[in-house]
């Protein structure tokens, strides 16, 4: 009898001890574990993380780093750089569930960066990897050589829009992302409507961008597009302000300088992208040009205006003339303006 019950006891000191086990490790793995009282929390992991940096991180997140240690040791966990999403109330098994396959990309926007360390800048901003391996990549000799690009080409590679990237994907995965972005966008229609007008992909970017800086109304552009077109056909030189404000900018390697009237002795400086002196397009964009102004160029408006002029009486938008005689009577309304404005520089 006394066996009996020591043996009984030993059960039931045995059961205990199991439902308290069991019971530890149900609240380990199944017990809410956030810390953060809004729905949801950004973790952004990065690439080469270990387990002690991700406990840093998620530190302020969770209730009890190491009961989510506990459980990522037992599941056999290994850190994974990415951007993840935590909701509030998740218990240990579903954040390292989600640590593990839940990656979640990130909205990357670019548009009128005027050059690649602009752009390099913009993008760091939105992605893991930094500015000097972004702009590393873009001038990486041998790709721009693979690529038929150079310095001046080389920023027309990318198409302004918003996409979806792992928020950990590194320089050369944007790099080699926007290449099969820039040619998806140049379809066949593009490319047909490019060579109907006599100019390649990079040609018709490079006059975008010109047609980007003269004019913020997206309506405007096929007609400024039609002015450069008549131009270029008839041999005109382009005479463009905005190719000025960034040949100058370009010499003083500073483009972050303020430039709102371009004088006549700016027009004399000896730059490839002065369409005052050099003929035809600018040898690269003047600016990143969004997609309505790459399409304003090939499908430009049909008119016979080779001239145009900020229209004062209509801010934003342009006079535009057939003949020298009309422009000037245009430009000297304008000029008037400006004077009145005291507007020298």
């Amino acid at each position: 009898m006394y066996i009996k019950r020591i043996v009984l006891a030993i059960l039931l000191l045995g059961i205990l001890g199991g439902g308290i086990f069991v019971y530890h490790v149900y609240t380990t793995f199944f017990s809410p574990n956030t810390a953060f009282e809004n729905k949801e929390a950004y973790v952004y992991i990065p690439s080469d993380a270990d387990m002690i940096e991700l406990q840093q991180l998620l530190q302020p997140l969770l209730r009890d780093v190491d009961a989510f240690r506990a459980v990522a040791d037992r599941k056999q966990y290994s850190v994974k750089g990415g951007k993840y999403v935590l909701r509030k109330g998740m218990n240990n098994n579903e954040i390292v569930n989600t640590l593990r396959s839940g990656n979640t990309p990130v909205k990357v926007s670019f548009n009128n960066q005027e050059s690649l360390p602009f752009l390099a800048g913009r993008i760091s901003m939105q992605i893991e990897a930094d500015s000097l391996s972004l702009l590393e990549a873009f001038t990486d000799k041998e790709f721009l050589r693979q690529r038929d690009l150079n310095e001046d080409t080389s920023l027309g590679l990318y198409i302004p829009n918003t996409y979806e990237f792992f928020w950990n994907s590194s320089a050369q995965d944007f790099r080699d992302r926007m290449v099969r972005e820039y040619d998806r966008f140049w379809n066949d229609d593009r490319l047909q409507k490019a060579k109907a007008i006599g100019f390649s992909p990079l040609e018709v970017i490079s006059l975008a961008s010109v047609v980007q800086k003269e004019s913020a109304k997206v309506d405007e552009r096929p007609r400024i597009a039609g002015v450069y077109l008549n131009r270029i056909r008839r041999g005109m030189a382009l005479q463009a302000d905005p190719t000025v404000i960034f040949a100058l900018k370009k010499e003083l390697n500073n483009f972050d300088t303020i430039i709102r009237r371009v004088l006549y002795r700016d027009l004399t400086i000896d730059s490839p992208y002065n369409t005052y002196r050099y003929p035809g397009i600018p040898p690269g964009p003047i600016t990143m040009p969004d997609i309505s102004s790459i399409d304003a160029v090939l499908n430009a408006e049909d008119h016979q205006y080779f001239y145009f002029v900020a229209d004062v009486e209509n801010f934003g938008y342009h006079k535009f003339a057939e003949n020298l005689a009309q422009h000037n009577r245009n430009k000297a309304q304008y000029v008037r303006w400006i004077n009145s404005q005291n507007i020298n520089r």
